[in-house]
């Protein structure tokens, strides 16, 4: 078709994909800065014993790097950069308005045909996954096809994104683990100089450094992360799903008001839409 032709149709039902909106994720940001600012303010607030110990700090992050490694491959490992930049940097989709669009597809083969779907490529690119997934519908797949490849896609970015979280969570266990034994490393060097009893306070205060090191980066650093990555998993899944149905019901050449209802009961309830209405 010609571009006259792709402007009409999107006219006709006022066709319009919105790409996601990608950025920081400043909820999370804010939420770090929060929880390391009031440690940080109690810390400040109280005696002047030091809370720095290069070998603490040693002890619980080159040592819960080291024992994460251990626990993956390589090839997981290396993606870590893009795994901590996926925690702080979001793409967010509307759930409502995608589900908007998807019925504005359905509408537009239903009445043109399905062939008509390959005449809105432009607006389509905005969202990559959506243009491919319309194109497999347009090349001609059944719809049992369609729902299988589909299907496929969303279970293996589901398996990508679980153990992308795992890394993170793995760390997070480990990480106060260390801190443990930083400080048992700590009391031992301690017990061996009891008989100084005047090197038994300040040596605690060390031993115990290495616990509470541990404690702050597997509780306000990586713990929160890992659930920060299932959220956003969980969030594209749903968008993900919505539109495998849509695809799902374009390729049967149903109804879109059975679309609708579909849409609907996969929707959260704040998010359902009224599109006939």
């Amino acid at each position: 078709m010609t571009d006259t032709s792709e402007a009409q149709i999107s006219a006709d039902v006022n066709l319009r994909i919105s790409s996601p909106d990608t950025g920081l994720d400043w909820v999370t940001i804010l939420g770090l800065l929060v929880a390391v600012g009031l440690v940080t303010t109690a810390i400040m607030m109280g005696n002047d014993a030091n809370f720095f110990n290069i070998p603490s700090v040693l002890i619980v992050v080159l040592g819960t790097i080291a024992v994460t490694c251990i626990s993956y491959s390589w090839e997981e490992l290396r993606r870590m950069g893009g795994i901590l930049g996926n925690s702080l940097f979001i793409r967010h989709y509307k759930p409502a308005t995608v589900a908007r669009q998807l019925m504005d597809l359905a509408m537009v083969a239903r009445k043109n045909g399905l062939l008509a779907l390959s005449s809105l490529d432009r607006e389509l690119r905005k969202d990559p996954h959506l243009s491919k997934a319309v194109q497999i519908v347009t090349d001609g797949y059944n719809a049992e096809d369609v729902a299988r490849v589909l299907s496929q896609d969303l279970d293996a970015l589901m398996e990508r994104h679980r153990r992308s979280a795992s890394i993170l969570r793995r760390a997070s266990e480990v990480a106060p683990a260390m801190g443990l034994i930083g400080t048992l490393v700590g009391l031992v060097q301690m017990l061996a100089q009891l008989q100084d009893p005047e090197s038994i306070g300040p040596s605690m205060a060390i031993a115990l450094l290495t616990t509470f090191y541990g404690a702050i980066l597997g509780t306000v650093v990586l713990a929160p992360l890992a659930a920060k990555l299932e959220r956003n998993s969980n969030h594209e899944s749903l968008i993900r799903s919505l539109v495998m149905q849509a695809m799902i019901s374009i390729a049967n050449q149903e109804n879109p008001r059975r679309l609708e209802m579909i849409l609907n009961s996969e929707l959260p309830p704040l998010e359902r839409i009224r599109y006939f209405d």
